[in-house]
Formats: C-alpha cells, sequence, structure tokens
C-alpha cells in the first residue's frame, strides 16, 4: 500500500473520532476529496518543476504516533530561545507537551488549536478564519483533512504580545519513520502587535517528513513578525506552507532560515486585501552535501498603495540543490504600489546546483516592480585582497559569506534571535566569526 492509500485508508478511523457536530467535519471530507484527486505533488506540475517527493513517499511511514511527552528541558534547551522569555507551545511527535509549554489566556490567546475546536467561545473565530487562507492545493488539504493539533495564537484588537512566541515542534525518532502535519492558525486583530518563532527539530536520525499548514491574518494596522528557523538532521525533510491575509495598513514579515534537513520546501503566499500593506519576505539558505531546499514565493496585490519586498540569499555548497520561484501577481485595480524581488546565490561546489525563476505578472499600468536574480562564485578579488592582508583562507571565505547575507538579517528584531542566527551561521560555515550581529 503507497502512502496516498494509507493516508486515505487511515483517514475513516481519523474522521470515527471526530464530533458529528463539529465546524470541521464537512470541511475535513471534502478537503480529502481534494487530495484523492490530487494527490501529491510532481515534477509535472510547473510549480515543482525542480523539487520531487517521489524518494520520502516510498517509506513506510507511521501516521499515528502516541508522542512521547517525557522529554526532559534540559535534553532539549538548547533549541529554545532560552536567554529571553517567551510564550511556548511545544509538541512532541505532534502530541501536546504541557511540560515543555507554556501558554496564556491573559490578555491573548496561546494556546491549542485542538482547544480552539473544542470550545464554544472560539467556534465564531474557527468558522471565520480556519482555513480561509489556505488554498485549494493536495497537500495543504491533505493538512485540513487530517488536523488534529497546532497552535493557536489570537491578538485581540489594540492588544501586543508582551514577549515573542515560540512554537517548536520536535519528532523523538521512537517510530522508524514519521509522517506529521500540524495545523497553526495567527489572528492578529486591529492595531494588534505580535512576533512569532518557528521550528520544526528531530532528535535522531530517523526518517521524519513534516507537511505543515500555517494561516496567517492581519487585520487592519496589525504588525506580524514570523521567523522560521530550518537547521534538521539529514534525514528529516519538511513542506512548510504559510499562508497570509492582510487588511489595511498592516505589516507582515516572513524571515525564513535554511541551514539543514533532507528536502525542504517553502511555500509562502502574501494576499493584499487592503490599502497600504507591506509584506515583507526574506531568507537566507546556507546548505551542502546533498540537501534540498525550495523556496516557493507568491505576492498577490488586489489593492492600491501598497508594498512587497522579497530578498533571498543562498550559499550552496558540495551536492546541494536550492530552487528560487518567486512571483509577484498585480492586479488591474493595484494601481501605485512598489514592489521588490530580488535572488542572489553563490555556489561554493562546481556540483552544487541553483535554479532561480523570479517572475512578475502586472496587469496594472502605474506601478514600480523590479527583479533580479544572480547566480555566482566567491569574489576571487575581494578574498585575494583579504588574504593579502593576514587573513586565512577560511576566515577571509566566512567574512564574504557573512557579508552577503547581511542586509537580510539586519531585519530580524529580536536581537536573542539574530545572535542566534549569527552563531548558526558561523557553524554552518565552520568558523567563529568573532562578533555578533
Amino acid at each position: 500500500m503507497d502512502l496516498k492509500d494509507k493516508l486515505l485508508t487511515s483517514h475513516i478511523a481519523f474522521e470515527d473520532n471526530l464530533k458529528a457536530d463539529s465546524p470541521l467535519y464537512d470541511l475535513r471530507s471534502n478537503a480529502l476529496k481534494v487530495f484523492e484527486e490530487k494527490g501529491f505533488p510532481s515534477k509535472k506540475e510547473e510549480n515543482w518543476k525542480y523539487t520531487s517527493l517521489n524518494s520520502l513517499l516510498k517509506k513506510d511511514y507511521c501516521i499515528s504516533p502516541k508522542g512521547d511527552t517525557d522529554i526532559e528541558f534540559k535534553n532539549v534547551k538548547q533549541y529554545f530561545l532560552h536567554n529571553v522569555d517567551t510564550y511556548k507551545v511545544v509538541f512532541i511527535d505532534g502530541v501536546y507537551s504541557s511540560y515543555l509549554s507554556e501558554t496564556t489566556h491573559d490578555g491573548i490567546d496561546v494556546c491549542l488549536l485542538s482547544s480552539a475546536f473544542d470550545k464554544s467561545k472560539y467556534r465564531p473565530v474557527i468558522e471565520s478564519y480556519f482555513n480561509k487562507a489556505a488554498k485549494k492545493e493536495g497537500l495543504t488539504q491533505l493538512n485540513t483533512a487530517f488536523t488534529k493539533e497546532g497552535a493557536f495564537i489570537h491578538i485581540p484588537k489594540n492588544k501586543e504580545a508582551d514577549k515573542p512566541i515560540e512554537i517548536i515542534y520536535f519528532s523523538t525518532g521512537n517510530e522508524a519513520t514519521l509522517f506529521v502535519q500540524p495545523r497553526n492558525l495567527i489572528i492578529a486583530d486591529e492595531n494588534a502587535h505580535v512576533q512569532i518563532i518557528e521550528r520544526h527539530q528531530s532528535l535522531s536520525s530517523n526518517a521524519v517528513l513534516t507537511n505543515a499548514v500555517t494561516e496567517i491574518f492581519a487585520d487592519k494596522r496589525a504588525m506580524v513578525d514570523y521567523y522560521k528557523i530550518q537547521n534538521d538532521t539529514p534525514e528529516a525533510s519538511l513542506v512548510d506552507s504559510t499562508y497570509i491575509k492582510q487588511e489595511r495598513e498592516s505589516i507582515c514579515s516572513v524571515h525564513t532560515f535554511s541551514f539543514g534537513g533532507k528536502i525542504t520546501r517553502n511555500n509562502l503566499q502574501f494576499t493584499q486585501e487592503g490599502e497600504y500593506c507591506d509584506s515583507i519576505l526574506n531568507g537566507v539558505t546556507i546548505i551542502g552535501d546533498k540537501q534540498h531546499v525550495d523556496h516557493n514565493t507568491l505576492v498577490h496585490h488586489i489593492a492600491e498603495n501598497c508594498e512587497s519586498h522579497q530578498d533571498y540569499k543562498g550559499i550552496f555548497d558540495d551536492s546541494s540543490t536550492g530552487v528560487f520561484n518567486g512571483k509577484v501577481y498585480v492586479e488591474k485595480e493595484a494601481q501605485k504600489l512598489d514592489a521588490f524581488q530580488q535572488n542572489n546565490n553563490i555556489l561554493i561546489s562546481d556540483k552544487a546546483t541553483i535554479n532561480a525563476k523570479p517572475q512578475l505578472e502586472i496587469f496594472a499600468d502605474d506601478v514600480k516592480c523590479s527583479h533580479g536574480c544572480t547566480i555566482g562564485q566567491m569574489d576571487s578579488d575581494a578574498l585575494f585582497y583579504m588574504r593579502s592582508r593576514g587573513i586565512g583562507e577560511k576566515e577571509a571565505k566566512a567574512l564574504l559569506m557573512y557579508a552577503f547575507a547581511n542586509n537580510v538579517l539586519e531585519s530580524v528584531k529580536i536581537p536573542e534571535l539574530k545572535s542566534r542566527i549569527n552563531k548558526l551561521i558561523a557553524e554552518k560555515i565552520g568558523v567563529s566569526l568573532g562578533f555578533e550581529l
């Protein structure tokens, strides 16, 4: 039995545990029909032309893990932003860990999605927002069909989260192979502010495949800063789909730092539904060996007087592969906007590969839109200059890589997180930079 058939069969038992009056009952069934029709994506689809999941789908995954909630904090402390106070929503093999988490309902809601599903006071919010931004794509609808657990974050009108929120998914390796499908729902009401850090981390060398979906809604003048830290083990793969809807004067930023994992696919889609929105998409990728990272972005401009800025940097070594497929779509009504897209890449090895496809589709005539892409090797003149000044080759290369990615890192608003990312970059490069960002 292949993975698709296994999932379709197991959904019968999964659905039996769902209350018939649940607002998700029909939604799950319809989502499963979409997945049954479309199945897993293949390279025949234009958006998946450079990324194949075939090697991942051949494994016999456990899709209903029990979860090991006995993990001690000292054993996973390194994966938390432990030098700053944060709210934490932690899951172990897809199961909520109350011991490692710190949630709240004091002015804001930072809790479990399953709690929001079960409590009547949250039903209007769930019915208004859940699955309203997610697209009718096979993997996204598969996640909807099996949605059981994830983070639910609701920042009410004129409220600001008093500290950052960490969403962390641990995989223990208790199962030989594991398939998990977390779902996050984040709502920032009018004038609300929130900072969120998301991480998926395997604690073993066993294979794990994560199909994650996050929906983010930013109301008028809301501010959402979202940071994705992807530095997993060589046998961990991630398909991460994030859908963001913005209303008038809202500012949303997503920073994606991809440093590890076997295959990582980031689907990031913004929809600007009100005037004067600002969308910021930044990313840094540093990979080697046979790792594969694919960034697929879309900014859909519907309203006038908006802005969007995309800046992705990639450093690829050994036989690694990078993909950047970025698209800006401008509706006829979306006049007087400024859309910028840039993708720059450095190939350290002759065997490394980058496939870049920046795209603009513009149907308005009073706009300022630009895109650019560069693919090259280390600047030999700059490297020679630094070495002539007594800097070792390894350190010189590290400094050039740091300078290459620095403008993306400058926009990180949490100092402790910026310091952590700086250290991760130093580890990937293999040197100590000797300074903090």
